[in-house]
This record gives C-alpha cells, structure tokens and sequence, in this order.
C-alpha cells in the first residue's frame, strides 16, 4: 500500500499554479481533504469533528450532492472550510470525452457559486483521472488543479481501526495534501482519535487557498 503515490510525486514537478500536490509546509502546516461529499449522514459528524478540534480543512464537493444537500454546503463554508469542485455526477472521466469532463466541471462551479459566489473552483477529477488533453485544457484556461501527496487509503474494504492504526504508523508530515472521504464514517472514526495526537506534533491544519497556490 502506498501512502505516497508516484503518480503525484510526477505531478509535483509541474507548476503548482497549475497542479498542486502539496501546500506550503511553513508553521507544521498539514492540508485534510475530503472528496465524495456532501453526504447527509456523514459530512455533519465530520464537520462536527472539526469544529470541536479547531481544524478547518478543503472539500471536494461532487455537484449534484451539493444540488441536493444545500444546508451541508452552507455550513462547510460557513466553518471556514474551502470548496472545491469534484465534477457534476462522479462518473469515471477515463471513457469521457473531453468535453464532457470540462462540462461536468462547468455545471459544478455553477452549482458551487451560490455558496461562496465563486465563479470558478479548484478542480479535483474523480478517481484522480487526468488525461493529457485535461491537463492542456487547465492550463489554458489557468484551472488549478489540485491532487494530494498523502493518500489515506480510507477508501479500502477495511475498518476505521485499520485505517487508524495505518495513519498512526506513517503519519502525515508538514505540507502534507492528506486524500480523505467524507461518504462514510471511517476518516471520522479515525480523526478522532489521531487529531490530538497531531497536534501534540505540533501540526496545524488549514484549508488550501481557495485561489491556487
């Protein structure tokens, strides 16, 4: 199992501009991030989490869950959180053509823009897809793209004990964009008890520039 996936160590050599994949490690800085969400059953334990630990982290809102869940996206920004665009449906973009992908971004940032009134967010394609005619169509258009450089793996078929004790063992480390998931409890679960234990490292956790890097 790999925490630190080649693939994005690749992608750290492009611009952060343009991808980002890690942020910036001054003041013990680490970066949680949650894709999949909002969830009507997960998200505000999570959120309730964060709030009674201080931290505020970045959320990778899939849009039609934001259509249906309103409430939950006002208060991810409304904590401090950042938002950002996660595409329409979550369907795979390896099979999609280009167009369609950027559409699945555009129909987001309109669904996203009534809770930041953002016009456009950063972008993070579903499972991580990044084909090279996406990545010349976000430069173009200077879309950031924003990727991680420590994946939890909270996505396996395994318990948030498991998960927890794999954390535990390779914690993150300052500058760290941690690939987390708020469809389910098990990133909750395993928060709970690390958080603290992360702070006694003297970490701080902050949300990524809504902007880019």
């Amino acid at each position: 199992m790999r925490l630190r996936p080649r693939k994005q160590q690749l992608l750290g050599l492009l611009p952060p501009s343009l991808v980002q994949t890690h942020g910036p490690r001054a003041d013990n800085a680490v970066y949680l991030s949650f894709d999949d969400g909002p969830h009507p059953e997960h998200t505000p334990r999570l959120l309730d989490l964060l709030a009674a630990q201080r931290v505020r982290a970045s959320f990778f809102l899939v849009g039609r869950h934001a259509e249906r869940h309103p409430a939950l996206a006002e208060r991810i920004v409304a904590e401090g959180h950042m938002i950002g665009n996660h595409s329409y449906t979550h369907a795979s973009f390896g099979p999609m053509p280009l167009r369609q992908q950027v559409g699945e971004f555009d129909r987001t940032d309109e669904v996203l823009r009534a809770f930041d009134q953002r016009s456009r967010h950063r972008v993070r394609p579903p499972q991580g897809h990044l084909s090279p005619a996406l990545l010349l169509h976000c430069a173009g258009r200077r879309r950031s793209i924003v990727y991680w450089s420590y994946d939890s793996l909270d996505y396996q078929r395994d318990s948030s004990e498991a998960l927890r004790e794999r954390l535990r063992a390779a914690p993150p480390r300052a500058g760290d964009i941690v690939l987390m998931h708020d469809d389910s409890d098990k990133a909750t679960e395993a928060l709970a008890a690390l958080l603290p234990a992360w702070r006694q490292r003297g970490y701080q956790f902050l949300p990524l520039p809504a902007d880019g890097a």
